[in-house]
């Protein structure tokens, strides 16, 4: 019978033993990533980030696991819940600490109940369920989970749905005219016409992974992720020796985009790669050029997807603008439990409410698509 133990650092965890439990086609779940998160300063209690991962094991053999955080805020997440926090407030109760199941500042799609086969996830799920019941906390939220976990949460797991926008190569397209080819003129005008600014600016590119970058251009990347940060007034969380470390334990997986004028960098975009898609995490600038944020996060990223083979590309949380551009409106899930049964009946009203808006929402979107409708 399966042990359930709780983990305070993923170094706990041997990588091997971690890696094995998912088909590595998600960076954000590999050991390397998350351990890397914890041991170059991006995950800090006084940010309200605790790691606390559960792993279910069978002597020494590791069956099943989760990456867990107990948090003492919302930041990060991107999944909101500020309106449950004050609910309990306002009633004299404690919602934080929660317990998170998820990738720490990564909206990204993935799995999140790993385990070796569909009876060690279940149990897992089961697992998560009761840690919660025993330590006493408000809630356990499990972020952007993947289809193949959606099946297994019951009536007690509280449903929320948002809205991304992701680029697909349903139709095989070979390359970036072919693409627009697919478009509508007016959107296909457009793109060019945004292309051309950067390129009459003088702007060039370098797209390279992380085995193919120098210390000078991961420094560079850093500085415009911080410039970003700066001008929203809002705390960075990755350090450069993150940077460093995907580019040494994810070599091929961490790609870069630099945006260059006159022999310098100017802007930068980073992202990483999974199996069959590219996943774009951040982005600054240190010069304003006209189009330069959608060359640099948005064209750049197709003409790698179509160069490499890649299907998908997921550009990041938010932005209705990206639907002129070619992402399409595409729904991403999380689950929730409540402890106390009294919140969850009225939380689960709520979710219930805002999945009717969002799924409204969502068609509104869609009537808004760039393409052809023959290729619809």
């Amino acid at each position: 019978m399966a042990v359930t133990r709780i983990h305070r650092a993923l170094s706990d965890i041997p990588a091997a033993d971690w890696d094995a439990l998912h088909d590595g086609c998600n960076p954000f779940v590999t050991h390397a990533f998350l351990s890397g998160l914890e041991t170059t300063g991006c995950l800090r209690e006084d940010w309200g980030w605790t790691p606390c991962h559960l792993g279910l094991w069978d002597s020494d053999l590791l069956v099943a696991a989760a990456p867990g955080y107990l948090k003492s805020n919302s930041h990060g997440e991107f999944v909101f819940d500020h309106a449950w926090a004050h609910a309990y407030a306002q009633h004299g109760l404690d919602y934080f600490p929660k317990w998170l199941v998820a990738a720490p500042y990564s909206p990204v799609t993935g799995p999140r109940l790993l385990a070796r086969d569909e009876a060690s996830r279940r149990a897992l799920l089961d697992a998560i369920a009761g840690f919660l019941q025993q330590s006493g906390l408000s809630s356990v939220h499990v972020n952007f989970h993947d289809a193949a976990d959606e099946a297994l949460f019951g009536a007690d797991w509280l449903l929320r749905e948002d809205i991304q926008y992701h680029w697909h190569n349903n139709a095989g397209w070979a390359n970036f005219e072919d693409f627009l080819a697919a478009m509508d003129h007016k959107h296909r005008k457009n793109i060019r016409q945004e292309r051309r600014k950067v390129h009459d600016a003088g702007i060039t590119f370098r797209v390279m992974h992380g085995d193919e970058a120098y210390d000078e251009d991961l420094a560079a990347m850093h500085r415009f992720y911080l410039q970003t940060f700066a001008e929203y007034g809002n705390s960075p969380a990755l350090t450069l020796d993150f940077i460093r470390h995907l580019a040494h334990a994810m070599p091929r997986q961490l790609v870069i985009v630099l945006a260059e004028r006159e022999g310098r960098s100017i802007a930068g975009a980073l992202c990483l790669r999974g199996g069959d898609t590219l996943y774009g995490r951040y982005w600054g600038a240190a010069e304003l050029h006209a189009g330069l944020h959608f060359e640099a996060c948005y064209y750049q990223g197709i003409e790698y997807c179509l160069r490499e083979g890649l299907t998908r590309f997921e550009p990041g949380a938010q932005g209705r603008h990206k639907i002129a551009r070619g992402f399409l409106p595409t729904l991403v899930r999380s689950r929730h439990r409540i402890a106390d049964p009294r919140f969850a009946d009225a939380i689960g009203a709520w979710c219930a409410e805002e999945r009717m808006s969002t799924r409204e929402h969502l068609r509104h979107l869609q009537a808004h698509s760039p393409f052809r409708a023959a290729l619809e």
